[in-house]
């Protein structure tokens, strides 16, 4: 008995000490969750039974240099649900959807999920605010965003971009700074209990939203509504592909104006299309800068000493270099001149000796200094570098042609900031838009100084350079130019179009213009940029000129620059004329218009399509008659009715076989063919009229050997360079 009293005394104090040790244990947790965990599982608490409701805050302001606002942002109202607290969703989606054009099924969807918020629409207009606040609808609220809003929708909008529905920065500087714009979100934190019912005395909690910075950009608004003005009076004199204008100040690298055409509604972006908004021709448009690179072959001849303005050139109209004959665009040549007059003639064969003399280690240097082969570093995306053969894989030919401004790729502010390097006394800048970042009491937090790269040329060779180009506007190719009471230097350009698979596009061109002004103490500097202009003018002394004079001639009045009475105009405005040569009409009758098409453009001749219909019918002139190049040829595509089922059986002579029947084919003839090598002789002849259907037989024979080799005059693809 004893025995088992003490086993007991044992067992019940061993279970006492579990118990006490157990509570102990309690003690240690609830100490470790009150004291030391209460704040964390506090806040848990608070975030199981509060409602969180985001704020967005506003983007900052875009300024112009003289504080115009140029882009803000407005209030709006968005739409978003508490399921849970929405009573009767099939009868709220039924009378909601038709307002927000949302499907009913869907939007019954979303209100029936078991979730505590949902976005339904955002930044409606005042009007479907209004209509849906009169529902009065359980579990539907509303929250205030903020929307861009652009107060001058058309000007720069490349420039200035635009944002997304969540107001982040999709394009241009709305995209570059877009963390500066954005600001810092709010919110809006409801008390309610377990299940979604408002308890009394809620607790309530709002954390403000901070507005994003503002940006005071280099742009002026005066000046870029000049530039917008001028791109839409070619848009309307040439309709071209594309068309680019900037203004820059040399001195500092600041963007006084940039426009482009095609452009687009700033407010309304999506609704052009997208090839029209998603890239800054400005910045990305690789394209043959022709003879306004002259200014980069100019500088880099007289800082390294190769030639001096007096030294004595003479151009027969043509310079060969390897195999190529590379020819002026004046007719015959401009005989003897000096390197000065070479630079206000734009003589080809004078800069192709230039730059042979420079040699290619000297030359490359030089276009790297001036920052061609890679992007400026301009505060806007998307910026392309150009392109560049490589140095290793430079020949003569290259050196020659890029010496005149082709076989080398260039952007336009890729250009504009070299001619500004000149300008200013030699002193590469990189181009920038803002000048100031400012806090949303508008106080500045950060500037932006003019940034140098690097010097690339030294004073005294820049103002060298400076003179000869004043030359070109006062008495060579860039006459028209010429903005009277100021002195003005610069280069027109004329380049072929470069195709997509290489070689140049036959009837397509770029004219631009590069210059400065005043020539002496600058205060501007410009580009004009038009790409494939229509309506027969394409010539950059002819297009791009004018624009420059117009663009400059405005601009240094609003900026108030003294006019020189000492500046004497030139004696007349420059006009090229093509050389006019005898040409044959080639036969096109019976061929696909395109084919056609491409035929008489490498004859030299115009042409005019009257009509519809998948072949020529009939040509005027005839094929066969002898006429200036240039003239135009009239295309008739549709035959008349008597002539149903009849074919002109076409001219096959020279063709191969594939040729032959290939076109025979499509004219639904038939070949019928003895020997090999190229058609010398066909029955039915040329010009007679068969049923379609029928055969053509043709002979063919060995092509003649090749003639002896002849110094023929190169055609447009051969590097042929206008003003």
């Amino acid at each position: 008995m004893r025995t088992t009293n003490v086993l007991t005394r044992k067992r019940l104090t061993w279970l006492f000490m579990l118990f006490a040790l157990a509570l102990a244990g309690m003690v240690v947790r609830l100490v470790w969750i009150q004291f030391v965990m209460g704040d964390a599982w506090q806040k848990k608490a608070e975030e199981a039974r509060m409602r969180d409701i985001p704020v967005e805050a506003r983007r900052g302001n875009i300024y112009d240099r003289n504080g115009t606002e140029l882009v803000t942002s407005v209030s709006v109202s968005s739409l978003y649900a508490i399921p849970y607290l929405v009573k009767e969703p099939r009868t709220e989606a039924d009378q909601l959807a038709p307002l927000i054009g949302m499907d009913k099924e869907r939007l019954f969807s979303i209100l029936s999920r078991k979730s505590c918020y949902e976005w339904l629409a955002r930044k409606l207009d005042d009007g479907t605010v209004k209509k849906i606040k009169a529902l009065n609808l359980p579990g539907i609220h509303f929250v205030e965003e903020s929307k861009r809003f652009y107060p001058y929708p058309t000007l720069a909008p490349h420039l200035l971009g635009f944002t997304g529905i969540d107001n982040q920065g999709l394009m241009g500087l709305e995209k570059t700074y877009d963390h500066e714009l954005q600001g810092t979100n709010g919110r809006i934190m409801v008390e309610q209990d377990a299940s979604g019912r408002q308890i009394d005395d809620p607790m309530q909690k709002y954390v403000p939203p901070r507005q994003g910075d503002s940006l005071v950009l280099t742009l002026d608004k005066t000046i870029q509504q000049i530039v917008e003005r001028e791109l839409d009076l070619v848009v309307a004199k040439y309709q071209p592909r594309l068309a680019v204008i900037i203004v820059m100040d040399p001195k500092t690298g600041e963007i006084l104006a940039m426009g482009s055409r095609p452009t687009f509604n700033s407010n309304d972006w999506a609704e052009a299309p997208r090839s029209v908004w998603d890239r800054n021709p400005a910045i990305w448009y690789n394209y043959e800068p022709g003879s306004t690179f002259k200014i980069v072959t100019t500088a880099a001849a007289i800082a390294e000493g190769v030639v001096k303005p007096t030294d004595q050139f003479y151009d027969p109209g043509y310079i060969k270099v390897a195999d190529r004959y590379i020819r002026c665009w004046a007719d015959g040549g401009h005989g003897s001149e000096t390197f000065e007059q070479v630079v206000m003639n734009s003589c080809n064969p004078g800069f192709v000796e230039v730059g042979l003399r420079l040699g290619i280690p000297r030359f490359y240097r030089y276009i790297q200094e001036f920052g061609f082969g890679r992007p400026t570093g301009i505060d806007l995306p998307g910026e392309a570098g150009g392109i560049i053969i490589p140095e290793k894989k430079a020949t003569n030919l290259n050196l020659a042609t890029m010496a005149i401004g082709q076989s080398i790729a260039v952007t336009p502010i890729q250009l504009l900031t070299a001619a500004s390097a000149v300008a200013n006394g030699g002193t590469l800048l990189r181009p920038h838009l803002v000048k100031e970042i400012r806090d949303p009491g508008g106080h500045v937090i950060r500037t932006f100084a003019p940034e140098v790269e690097r010097r690339v040329l030294s004073p005294q060779a820049a103002q060298e350079v400076c003179r000869l180009l004043e030359n070109v506007v006062a008495k060579g190719t860039g006459r028209n130019a010429f903005v009277e009471g100021y002195r003005v230097a610069g280069k027109t350009g004329t380049a072929q179009v470069v195709g997509a698979g290489g070689g140049y596009v036959s009837g397509k061109y770029v004219a631009s213009f590069t210059g400065f002004a005043p020539a002496g103490n600058p205060r501007l500097a410009a580009l004009v940029m038009v790409a494939e202009p229509q309506g027969g003018n394409y010539y950059g002394s002819q297009v791009a000129a004018p624009v420059f004079a117009a663009v400059a001639k405005d601009v240094l009045h609003y900026l108030g620059v003294p006019e020189d009475p000492a500046v004497q105009k030139p004696p007349a405005p420059f006009v090229y004329e093509e050389p006019k040569v005898k040409v044959t009409v080639p036969n096109v009758v019976n061929f696909p218009l395109e084919s056609g098409q491409k035929i008489l453009r490498e004859a030299g001749l115009a042409f005019q399509v009257v009509g519809e219909g998948p072949l020529i019918y009939r040509q005027t002139p005839m094929a066969g008659a002898v006429v200036n190049s240039g003239s135009t040829v009239v295309l008739n595509m549709q035959p008349p009715p008597e002539a149903a089922g009849l074919v002109t059986v076409p001219n096959l002579s020279g063709l191969t076989l594939p040729e032959a029947a290939g076109l025979l084919d499509g004219m639904g003839l038939y070949l019928q063919s003895t020997g090999l090598g190229v058609a010398a002789s066909q029955q039915p002849q040329p010009g007679t009229r068969i049923r379609s259907g029928s055969a053509v037989q043709v002979e063919f024979r060995p092509a003649p050997g090749p003639a002896p080799p002849a110094m023929a005059v190169p055609s447009r693809q051969d590097f042929v360079e206008k003003p």
